[in-house]
């Protein structure tokens, strides 16, 4: 008798029951982070003519909740292996629900600031417990790699959700309403969360190591302030410092993780080619994104003069790219290879960024539009594939540390890209050519200038914007130039460090 339920009892682990429910409900977490993200750069130029925050604050509220949340990961990922990946996704989903309130309500650059940090606090919990679900879930790879293309395709999807509905919002209402359609998304997620995902944690996890969470959080923020203030403000003593307190606590962090008996972090997982190439790739494609990402909302707004709700529209050719290739991702890696996918994402998002350095204040969609949906099939299929690499790479006892680690990647990326090539964007704008008398905040940022110019006479005004306005294009085709750059050499070296490296099609 036994002999014969064994079977069942196994076909059941693999084709677990109200898998695909159990995935709508995670879907909504990273539908619930992707929102955020968007929605912070079409807000980006009221919440600059509101709080009046300097040049430094204004790159400040877009990439702290980066430092944040780089820095938690893989506490945070770790945390969920150890206290159960439901539980923390819960409790994270209910913070982050609660902290966009006081995003909303964010009355100076210090308090939007300290609501961006603890909104990485929160969304430290979220991405690395949704992957590492994802995992426990799907046992079947070809269901597991569909699974994770409609995680990848619902975030792609939030990209054009959040700057639709955020356009909606800020064309009849205050910048504020933006982050509070945050709650009804987390409401359904935390009610449905609660009945449908099942539980999940490692066996054996040790202890949570609270030094090495110091050591991880310190470096990661130490090493992105550095670069960030050294990229604005060049190298001084306060930047170096921070710089060598990073690398110190990393090493620390790495050193801490080979000794201990179950460290949060297994550093033994970077020895797989494949799992180290897919990280490298992340982390380099949103760095060379970044510039465009950031700024894109400023550039259809404060540039070309859209308002906010067909910027929203504008970029939603992104969207549906990733939605596409995303799907079908996992399909393609099987049938080519994983790094032929790969790569060729790669490739096709640093072409379609090397167009975008020829644009100009009177551009026509039709270029804009293209390369955009270019961008967006590129990064479907090498988000995608990456994804899956990096989850298939390790047991299922380790899957929220590794999807932290996959996270980190990403959120590192991010804020590295908009500490460098953002730094670039705002060394380029601020040199510009203003009438005299021009007061200095116009220099500080586009959406200061605009501020600016409407308390000057018409004539001044008008030739003082004419200046920003090209500045500004100006350091973003830079950006985007040196973007491209970044993203064809990943494809080149992906060409190589994913030699090989093939999907499982078998249980």
């Amino acid at each position: 008798m036994t002999s014969t339920l064994q079977p069942t009892k196994t076909t059941e682990a693999v084709k677990r029951p109200g898998r695909w429910l159990a995935l709508c409900v995670l879907v909504l977490a990273v539908l619930l982070v992707a929102v955020d993200a968007t929605v912070l750069g079409l807000a980006t130029p009221y919440i600059s003519e509101d709080l009046e925050p300097t040049g430094t604050q204004l790159l400040w509220i877009g990439d702290v909740y980066s430092f944040v949340i780089a820095g938690l990961l893989v506490s945070m990922g770790s945390l969920g292996d150890r206290v159960g990946r439901k539980r923390i996704l819960l409790v994270g989903a209910t913070a982050f629900g609660a902290i966009s309130v006081l995003n909303a309500y964010a009355s100076t650059p210090e308090t939007m600031i300290l609501a961006r940090a603890l909104l990485g606090v929160a969304g430290a919990t979220l991405m690395p417990a949704t992957l590492a679900l994802i995992r426990n879930i799907f046992h079947d790879p070809r269901e597991r790699s569909l699974a994770i293309g409609i995680w990848g395709a619902t975030a792609s999807a939030g990209t054009a959700v959040g700057p639709i509905a955020g356009g909606f919002l800020l064309e009849h209402f205050w910048w504020g309403s933006v982050f509070l359609i945050n709650l009804p998304v987390m409401a359904v997620l935390v009610l449905v969360g609660i009945r449908q995902l099942p539980e999940s944690r490692n066996a054996n996890p040790g202890p949570w190591d609270i030094v090495s969470v110091v050591l991880s959080l310190v470096g990661m923020i130490g090493i992105v302030y550095a670069v960030k203030e050294a990229a604005t403000h060049g190298f001084a003593w306060p930047t170096l410092a921070a710089g060598l307190l990073g690398a110190g606590a990393l090493y620390g962090f790495v050193r801490r993780q080979l000794t201990l008996p179950s460290p949060l972090l297994d550093m033994r997982l970077f020895r797989n080619r494949g799992f180290g190439g897919a990280v490298l790739a992340d982390l380099l494609t949103i760095l060379g994104l970044s510039g465009l990402v950031f700024f894109l909302s400023q550039y259809l707004q404060l540039v070309q003069g859209r308002p906010p709700f067909e910027a929203g529209l504008a970029e939603l050719p992104a969207a549906v790219g990733a939605v596409a290739s995303g799907l079908v991702a996992g399909h393609a890696a099987r049938r080519f290879s994983v790094r032929a996918v790969v790569c060729a994402g790669l490739a096709a998002i640093g072409l379609a960024l090397a167009a975008l350095t020829v644009i100009d204040r009177s551009t026509g969609y039709p270029l804009l539009g293209a390369a955009l949906l270019v961008v967006g099939v590129g990064a479907g299929f090498s988000f995608t594939v990456t994804s899956d690499v990096i989850l298939s790479s390790v047991p299922k006892d380790q899957a929220g540390a590794a999807s932290a680690v996959s996270e980190t990647a990403y959120e590192l990326g991010a804020a590295l890209g908009i500490a460098a090539l953002g730094s670039i964007v705002t060394a380029v704008y601020s040199g510009f050519t203003a009438p005299a008398g021009t007061p200095a905040g116009a220099h500080e940022s586009l959406g200061g200038a605009v501020e600016v110019a409407a308390h000057m006479p018409a004539p001044e005004a008008e030739t003082m914007l004419t200046a920003a306005r090209e500045s500004f294009v100006d350091g973003l085709t830079l950006a985007t130039g040196a973007g491209a750059a970044v993203l064809l050499a990943t494809a080149a070296a992906a060409w190589f460090l994913l030699r090989n490296e093939r999907l499982d099609s078998k249980p």
